[in-house]
């Protein structure tokens, strides 16, 4: 489809129209979203055509202008149709007449509602970009704070090692800086220009898709106009990168549930809420939630595989019910990272529990075989030493005990591999986080590390994410100055 002659918006017109599928088939309603993206889109093919003498620059002018006044009177103020690009269509006709259809010469809704969605889409995302880099700078923050506050560390819910709320908060902001990347990816691969594909098959006018590609700030051109429309897996791209991001909130908020739970941190009352009936609670709810979200985002992630998963190439309208999945996705996801920074930021960590609590369940235990393994025992040999010393102490060891299995194990003193002092530190939990200071440790050392790292990635990050949104204001004014020329 080329020309006016052959527009897919005049589908539902005519014969096709005034049946009980056309509410059914309509995303008017839905695509108010993209609402600023289609003016754009049209403001830019508009220019493209008068400066390649395809529309003349009075008729053009007129068009321009009546996008004006659409735009002024918004979204609701649009006549009825199919969708919202046909109802500015029509908005545009209405007010300049017939030569008004010429807005949709060498172009198809096919191509002009894919490049709708990746304007908004790029908008979405980097957003998001931004909601995980505030998070990350919270999670450094509360490291940086909390960089010699020993805790329990657990694996599978049980007491493991001593650690440190600094180590802690690090180990999610290491997360989220990968989801940070994958975003930024998505974001890029998203912002690649579609129009001037028309239809699927290209057009017969001369048209030039790198001028409108710079004027709507996309990095490139898709080279081939099949591709071009049907292509949606940069939604799926998006998608998963939100889900995957989802999943590492939910770990976040999981954590600080289960340590709420157990007196380890205290949720700030904005995150909070009490029971209706039983006046003492302070429950995590808002943690709560940021944990269903990532059921939400796989739900949109699954729905949209499994609505592109069957698809014949080029456009079909099956598409018109994938992108809302994304919305979805972006919308959630979004707006829990910015509740989880909130509450970690606002949290509070009792020092005292937690330091009371880091040696539970014999959580040092690790220290001290490799204490044995560090003077020649062979570690299945220590582990095995230090397990029986858990086993006959009821959990919690002391050094008679750990003598009395040293003896039945090794047949020899403990004292012979170990001196009183050195196994003292080893069972003491705070002097075991400090030993531990190999690169990634808790030690305290090594979490001050770690910090400067992640503040070095912080800063790369948000230099990223300024390059991509100048570009984008630099096309906005681009764009400007284009339409200008024929409003003189």
């Amino acid at each position: 489809m080329t020309g006016d002659a052959n527009d897919r918006s005049v589908v539902r017109r005519g014969r096709f129209s005034g049946g009980p599928a056309d509410e059914f088939v309509s995303s008017l309603a839905a695509d108010e979203r993209t609402f600023a993206a289609d003016l754009a889109v049209d403001r830019a093919h508009v220019v493209m055509l008068a400066e390649q003498g395809i529309v003349d620059a009075d008729t053009a002018g007129a068009i321009l202008a009546a996008l004006d006044d659409v735009e002024a009177a918004g979204h609701a103020a649009l006549p009825a149709g199919e969708d919202v690009h046909e109802a500015i269509e029509t908005a545009v006709v209405e007010r300049v007449g017939p030569d008004g259809g010429r807005m949709h010469t060498a172009r198809s809704r096919n191509d002009e509602v894919a490049a709708c969605i990746r304007l908004r889409l790029r908008t979405d995302l980097l957003a998001a970009v931004e909601a995980t880099l505030d998070l990350r700078a919270t999670l450094s923050s509360v490291a940086e704070a909390e960089v010699e506050t020993v805790m329990p560390g657990f694996t599978h819910l049980q007491p493991a090692q001593p650690t440190t709320v600094g180590h802690w908060a690090l180990s999610y902001e290491r997360a989220v800086a990968r989801d940070t990347d994958r975003l930024l990816a998505a974001v890029d691969r998203t912002n690649a220009s579609p129009l001037g594909a028309a239809a699927f098959a290209g057009t017969t006018f001369d048209v030039d898709r790198e001028r409108v590609a710079t004027l709507l700030g996309f990095d490139r051109v898709l080279s081939n106009a099949a591709d071009a429309v049907t292509a949606r897996d940069f939604l799926l791209e998006a998608t998963a990168a939100l889900s995957t991001h989802a999943v590492t909130l939910s770990g976040v908020a999981e954590d600080l549930v289960v340590f709420a739970s157990r007196g380890f941190v205290e949720v700030d009352d904005a995150y909070a809420s009490t029971s209706s009936i039983m006046p003492q609670k302070v429950n995590p709810d808002t943690l709560e939630l940021v944990r269903a979200v990532a059921g939400d985002a796989a739900g949109d992630l699954n729905a949209l595989l499994t609505t592109l998963k069957g698809l014949p190439r080029a456009y079909n309208r099956d598409l018109q019910r994938a992108t809302g999945h994304s919305w979805d996705a972006v919308d959630a996801v979004t707006a829990a990272t910015e509740v989880t920074a909130g509450a970690v930021a606002t949290a509070d960590w009792p020092a005292d529990a937690l330091a009371a609590a880091a040696g539970d369940g014999f959580s040092t235990a690790t220290g001290v075989a490799d204490l044995l393994a560090a003077a020649g025992v062979p570690f299945r040999t220590a582990h095995e030493v230090v397990a029986r010393a858990a086993e006959t102490a009821d959990g919690t060891p002391d050094r008679e005990t750990l003598a009395a299995a040293a003896e039945a194990v090794l047949g020899e003193s403990l004292s012979a591999y170990v001196d009183a002092a050195a196994l003292e530190v080893a069972l003491d939990p705070v002097e075991s986080v400090a030993t531990r200071d190999s690169p990634g440790g808790p030690a305290p050392s090594a979490v001050a590390d770690a910090l400067d790292r992640a503040t070095t990635g912080l800063d790369e990050d948000r230099t990223a994410l300024a390059e991509r949104r100048d570009t984008l204001a630099a096309a906005d004014e681009r764009l400007r100055d284009a339409v200008e020329v024929y409003h003189a």
